[in-house]
């Protein structure tokens, strides 16, 4: 059974997020919220939560998994980004952006896209993601709370919690969240590829 955790959406309260970062460190699967939707969110290295998270969500070994950092620095030990890419990402961030770059030797195997060693990354804009990531000192990582067969994510805690009850650890509801996913940009080539249209405005992108 899920804890479930109210959060305050602006000002979160230390003990819990303190609570829930250790949750996350001891191999919980939590579901989350952040600037775009609800996501899903485990330790990095966490075997067991990436599994989770393929079988909720029903997806393939393509799919493209994304760390969640705190800030531009923790963004740069797990992917490449050279001079040009680096700025585009820089004006674009903290925001609703997924970015596609290629990976360092930091990311587990696992979690690369199979055939471009890719992965994607990303810098959330809500307080209550921020506040978890310090507190973890760690990307996180993630994946959009979209259920298959579903066409929009779900926008309540309480129905994550009433739903997902038996197979994540955590629900964190801090009041609604968006339905509309990230933008994701790939630079995996070096110029910016718009892969899917989402919260975040693609005008700078294209």
């Amino acid at each position: 059974m899920a804890k479930y955790f109210d959060v305050h959406p602006e000002n979160p309260q230390r003990r819990t997020i303190g609570t829930v970062a250790e949750s996350i460190r001891s191999g919980a699967l939590i579901a989350y919220p952040t600037d775009s939707c609800f996501a899903l969110g485990c330790q990095l290295g966490s075997r067991d939560g990436i599994d989770r998270i393929r079988s909720i969500r029903n997806l393939g070994d393509r799919h493209h998994f994304t760390l969640v950092c705190e800030n531009f620095a923790q963004l740069g030990q797990f992917v490449h980004v050279d001079n040009d890419v680096f700025r585009a990402i820089k004006a674009a961030t903290p925001g609703s952006y997924t970015f596609i770059l290629p990976a360092t030797k930091e990311v587990p195997r696992r979690l690369l896209h199979p055939k471009k060693k890719t992965v994607g990354v990303r810098i959330p804009d809500h307080a209550v993601a921020s506040a978890l990531l310090a507190e973890l000192g760690e990307p996180m990582l993630s994946s959009t709370l979209l259920l298959p067969d579903e066409e929009e994510p779900m926008t309540q805690g309480w129905e994550i919690k009433e739903r997902l009850d038996h197979v994540v650890d955590a629900v964190i509801d801090s009041g609604d969240c968006g339905t509309e996913p990230t933008t994701v940009i790939d630079f995996s080539e070096g110029e910016a590829e718009i892969v899917r249209r989402g919260a975040g405005d693609t005008t700078r992108f294209e």
